[in-house]
């Protein structure tokens, strides 16, 4: 059955940002498609409310907080997935921080805060993962239509580093699909509700929908969670190294 390629029965998955947003919704997602779950974030006891969800779902799970800045964090929170439910098929690198400050006032630290969490973490996380996964496992990263465009919000570190993560997705696809049978693809989500568009400006979300949207509203976050599964289950088999938007048509338009 063609059905049966998108579940994640006897997979385990790791997910980071899983505290809040949309690492809740990839957490709940993968586990409702019949993973078990490891799930990290800085702040413990959103980990917990997300832990809750997946057992709900039925499915086992282990919560550690985890900075991805930090490598030891990364390895500690794939060790705690190796030991607690037995390997590590699929990664979401989902963690990740904006800032909408102008360029010419951007401190050196904001901006290197923003490339550290959204670029090096999801380095350390996809080589903690690596380390460990066995052929036909799946890395997605979670990009940004912002890599590829903009949209009216200074944003210059949060670009970069989306951008970054595209040529990321690319070598590390290139270096170990046909060596370790990992595939490596990323996904790119225009708008969706999160504690990044919480902070937009009062009417901006509105005006982008209407200007840049060509299905004319925000995405939910089921979309993007189905579109996950796609690359993770063995539905996405052929896929690797593919960037692919969420975007309900902002970059045509």
């Amino acid at each position: 059955m063609i059905l049966d390629r998108f579940r994640l029965d006897g997979k385990v998955a790791v997910v980071t940002g899983a505290s809040s947003g949309l690492g809740v919704a990839f957490a709940r997602g993968l586990a409702e498609a019949g993973a078990d779950v490891a799930i990290g974030a800085r702040r413990a006891e959103g980990l917990e409310r997300t832990r809750r969800l997946v057992e709900e779902a039925g499915r086992r799970c282990v919560a550690v907080p985890t900075d991805v800045t930090a490598p030891e964090d990364c390895s500690a929170l794939v060790e705690a997935a190796v030991s607690g439910l037995g390997g590590v098929d699929v990664l979401i690198n989902n963690a990740g921080v904006g800032t909408a400050v102008p360029a010419l006032r951007e401190t050196p630290e904001e901006f290197r805060h923003v490339v550290d969490v959204n670029l090096h973490g999801a380095f350390w996380m996809a080589q903690a993962c690596a380390r460990v996964m066995r052929p036909g496992s799946s890395i997605v990263n979670i990009g940004s239509v912002l890599g590829e465009t903009t949209a009216g919000l200074p944003q210059a570190a949060y670009s970069a580093s989306k951008a970054a993560l595209t040529g990321l997705t690319r070598d590390l696809a290139q270096q170990w699909t046909s060596r370790r049978g990992i595939r490596v693809n990323c996904l790119e989500p225009g708008f969706f509700a999160s504690e990044m568009t919480d902070q937009y400006p009062n009417g901006y979300l509105d005006r982008m929908r209407e200007q840049r949207v060509l299905m004319g509203r925000v995405g939910d976050p089921a979309e993007l969670v189905a579109a996950a599964i796609f690359l993770a289950s063995d539905a996405g088999s052929y896929l690797t190294g593919a960037i692919i938007p969420v975007d309900g048509g902002i970059l045509i338009t």
